[in-house]
């Protein structure tokens, strides 16, 4: 599949969505505003901040390595790797709360663009078994 093609699925813009929106959380909850220089950082919050960037980054990855590849066995790998990272997401959200960010409405928000794009995600991932050819 070539990557104008996977750009049109809804599972890949939906992680872009998820990447866009947690960059906005993670500027707005850190300490350090340079989101490049968080894993510097001592803080808790900036670390699960950088975290919670470098998950949803390579989420788009690797929803384009699986469309890419015509092995089942590394397109299920990939999806596998996703299902992990939103867990993490999740816990991400979590320790953010208990680090003490009293917006809990930007991280509800957060959890419901996750759930938005894990009914995708299940979609997509369905589809990579039932494609087995590859595209």
């Amino acid at each position: 599949m070539s990557y104008q093609s996977f750009r049109s699925l809804p599972v890949y813009r939906k992680a872009l969505e998820l990447c866009q929106m947690s960059r906005e959380i993670a500027s707005y909850v850190s300490f350090n505003k340079d989101l490049l220089k968080l894993y510097k950082s001592n803080s808790l919050r900036d670390i699960i901040a950088d975290s919670l960037l470098t998950d949803t980054i390579l989420i788009p990855q690797k929803i384009a390595q699986a469309e890419s590849s015509s092995s089942l066995s590394e397109r299920m790998k990939s999806a596998t790797y996703i299902n992990i990272m939103i867990r993490n997401i999740n816990s991400y959200c979590t320790g953010l709360e208990k680090d003490g960010v009293r917006e809990k409405e930007y991280l509800n928000l957060l959890r419901e663009e996750i759930r938005s794009f894990r009914r995708s995600f299940k979609e997509w991932r369905k589809s990579l078994s039932d494609d087995e050819g590859g595209s």
